[in-house]
């Protein structure tokens, strides 16, 4: 894969990081060519947000993300967007890019996210099978700002605590935190060994001891112990039945649906070819099971209306069960941004599993890549130890514990890429970035709001079908 554009600092692509036989910049330098970038674009201009004359309604722009999505699923999508500001925000991750595409930019460009909200961490199982923390969302991956990641995750924290109903004080001093423990774990990890940046990890215990509040202790033990509960295994009597001596998956119409014997076997074809994606063991383990069933089943927020498809396999009995998901890949909203129309990506499922893997320090060992007809997919496990920490079931000095926690996760997953010692350099020691995207946050916290606004006003109005969420 192309991973490189004109102009980008501190990409993959970066000349240093392609042999073994030349050196890469010194970390001196490339932290001194961070703290230069600070003439070019001033931390303290990150402060700033008002909409542009010209604008695009945010009406217009969800109606256009529609485009490629199953049109029967579009209702339920709006339903769930028009729920809250929270929710709305997290189904605009193109609106959001669009945005930050106009405002300064310092032209480091590792692999990001591009999709960083608080909803997007959350707990999975390592091939150990021991639970770990971090970012599990990767839709969006791309090389690209890294001021994106942190102003998207930002917003999201003040969105999250006025949704809560807490005081604006509050919600700055929860954004405060997030960037501050964003900026100080760069920093760290820009002095570190480049492998050492590489096994940085969080585990349960280690969020216990990040937060301050007991409280918050206590919804990282719950959490925890639901996603500890969430394995394939546990899923077979909620999501399965048996038909003629034989297990199928349960139909809930819209959002678990079952499949034409045409379209079942294309994707069952299509998971043959995602084991030669996989390392050889996985694909020799994967071979041991057998496809017993496959449904549609409609995940998330900003996904909703595109192809995700569950596939229940069954291995050498009845209780050996695995759950296997297809999600399909579309070009992430941050590439048009970088390079315009022409797509360096030859397949999408490949870039989404390849950047996840870059940004996670552990990742699922089943993840994989495959095609049908015209559409890309990425594969994962379906119920693999996945929990949240919900955000609704936590007070501000919690919020702030968990925004501090994952704003460091954001910076181990930048530093895993490129270009860590550049970042370093221009966010410095101070305070004043923390500042700045602080006041940033508030200010598109508002045009959050109305946003959302416009939508629910223009599904009263009739302009928009919402299934209720």
């Amino acid at each position: 894969m192309t991973i490189n554009g004109p102009g980008v600092l501190g990409s993959l692509a970066d000349e240093g990081f392609t042999s073994l036989r030349r050196a890469a910049a010194p970390r001196a330098e490339r932290y001194e060519t961070g703290r230069g970038l600070r003439e070019r674009s001033p931390r303290s201009e990150m402060a700033h947000w008002k909409a542009p004359d010209r604008r695009p309604d945010p009406v217009r722009q969800v109606i256009a993300s529609h485009e490629g999505r199953l049109d029967h699923l579009v209702p339920v999508r709006i339903g769930r967007m028009i729920v809250s500001p929270y929710t709305f925000l997290r189904g605009t991750a193109g609106l959001m890019a669009d945005d930050f595409a106009a405002l300064p930019s310092t032209g480091i460009a590792p692999v990001i996210c591009g999709d960083a909200h608080l909803g997007n961490f959350g707990f999975y199982a390592s091939p150990e099978r021991e639970l770990v923390f971090d970012l599990n969302d990767f839709d969006e991956a791309h090389t690209g700002p890294w001021e994106w990641d942190l102003r998207r995750l930002a917003v999201s924290v003040h969105v999250a605590g006025r949704v809560n109903g807490f005081r604006e004080s509050s919600c700055t001093d929860a954004v405060a935190h997030c960037v501050e423990q964003y900026r100080e774990q760069i920093g760290y990890l820009a002095d570190q060994p480049l492998l050492a940046r590489s096994f940085d990890q969080l585990d349960v215990d280690g969020m216990r001891s990040h937060a301050s509040r007991a409280s918050f202790r206590d919804e990282i033990e719950r959490a925890a112990r639901r996603a500890r509960r969430r394995t394939s295994d546990r899923a077979l009597p909620r999501f399965t039945e048996r038909h003629d001596g034989t297990a199928r998956l349960v139909e809930e119409p819209p959002l678990i649906t079952r499949l034409p014997d045409q379209e079942r076997e294309q994707l069952a074809e299509a998971l043959d070819g995602y084991l030669n994606t996989l390392k050889p063991h996985w694909a020799r383990i994967l071979g041991g099971y057998r496809i017993v069933d496959i449904a549609h089943k409609v995940v998330g927020v900003g996904s909703v209306g595109l192809r995700a498809y569950v596939a229940l396999c069954e291995g050498s009995s009845g209780d050996d069960v695995l759950f296997l998901q297809l999600k399909q890949a579309r070009r992430s909203v941050v590439a048009k941004h970088q390079h315009g129309d022409l797509a360096w990506h030859r397949h999408q499922g490949q870039r989404v599993v390849e950047y996840q893997q870059a940004l996670q320090t552990v990742s699922d060992p089943l993840l994989g890549w495959t095609t049908v007809g015209e559409h890309q997919y990425y594969v994962r496990q379906f119920r693999d130890m996945k929990g949240a920490i919900l955000i609704e079931d936590i007070n501000a000095g919690a919020l702030a514990d968990y925004a501090g926690i994952c704003g460091s996760l954001l910076a181990k997953s930048h530093a895993r890429t490129s270009g860590a010692s550049m970042i370093a350099g221009y966010v410095g020691s101070g305070d004043k970035l923390d500042e700045s995207l602080s006041r940033f946050a508030k200010a598109y916290a508002d045009q959050v709001e109305e946003d959302h606004a416009a939508l629910t006003q223009a599904v009263r109005r009739g302009l928009l079908p919402a299934e209720p969420a």
